[in-house]
């Protein structure tokens, strides 16, 4: 299976480095996830080779090719990954509460909305929108996974002190969802001069989580790649 999968990825401004796009990132935690050596391809969407464009005619990465069949959607990928890479040989990384599959699933969209406005006197009410997204994912993370209940007395309104989304490990809810909270962190900083509260405690706690697990760190790309890619859709406000 090691030398037959490979997978394509956007370059960088460079035209080589790994660009900014949090569906390729997804894809590489989870093989990193499941200790699959692996072989990525950058590819400058500007300069777009000939035989690839053969590949997967009329398809931007990321996509994935597996004993000669090409994959481009990144759910199928993603679904085919956890199939295929199954136990005992690989981890399974599905989740064991469906709600970490969709915890902060909005955020994401309300940060483009947030980012692309330029009306200064809509400001305050884009970011209000992500905020609102942003606490319902705080509250989550920091409310109590049932297995976590079980740990505590029936008095005790305890506040999860797990890691990640589901649990103590990643899954590939994580890989979903970092790669653009990790966006959303560096971009409306850089363009908007916006933060992560401090009292989002449960975001704090799960991004710095992240930032210790290289499956994460070493996946992501500079954050000059990042602000670069918003430098055209995050406009100056009026």
């Amino acid at each position: 299976m090691h030398s037959n999968m490979s997978r394509c990825g956007k370059a960088g401004c460079d035209g080589e480095s790994i660009g900014n796009c949090p569906f390729s990132q997804r894809l590489f935690m989870i093989l990193w996830l499941k200790g699959v050596i692996f072989n990525v391809t950058t590819v400058d969407l500007k300069r777009k080779p000939v035989d690839l464009q053969n590949l997967a005619p009329g398809t931007n990465p990321p996509f994935m090719t597996f004993d000669g069949e090409v994959k481009t959607d990144v759910n199928k990928i993603e679904e085919f990954l956890e199939e295929k890479l199954a136990p005992p040989r690989y981890p399974k990384l599905g989740t064991q509460h469906p709600e970490s599959n969709s915890a902060g699933n909005d955020v994401f969209a309300k940060f483009s909305a947030f980012i692309k406005n330029t009306k200064k006197d809509a400001n305050e009410i884009y970011e209000r929108n992500l905020l609102k997204a942003l606490k319902k994912l705080d509250s989550y993370l920091n409310s109590p996974l049932p297995d976590e209940i079980d740990a505590y007395s029936p008095e005790e309104a305890a506040i999860s002190g797990r890691k990640f989304l589901d649990g103590n490990e990643l899954t590939l809810a994580d890989c979903n969802l970092l790669p653009k909270l990790h966006i959303i962190k560096i971009v409306a900083k850089r363009y908007r001069d916006f933060e992560f509260p401090s009292e989002m405690t449960g975001i704090w706690r799960y991004l710095n989580n992240a930032y210790a697990r290289d499956e994460f760190t070493n996946t992501c790309p500079a954050d000059q790649e990042i602000e670069h890619a918003y430098s055209d859709v995050a406009k100056r406000m009026k």
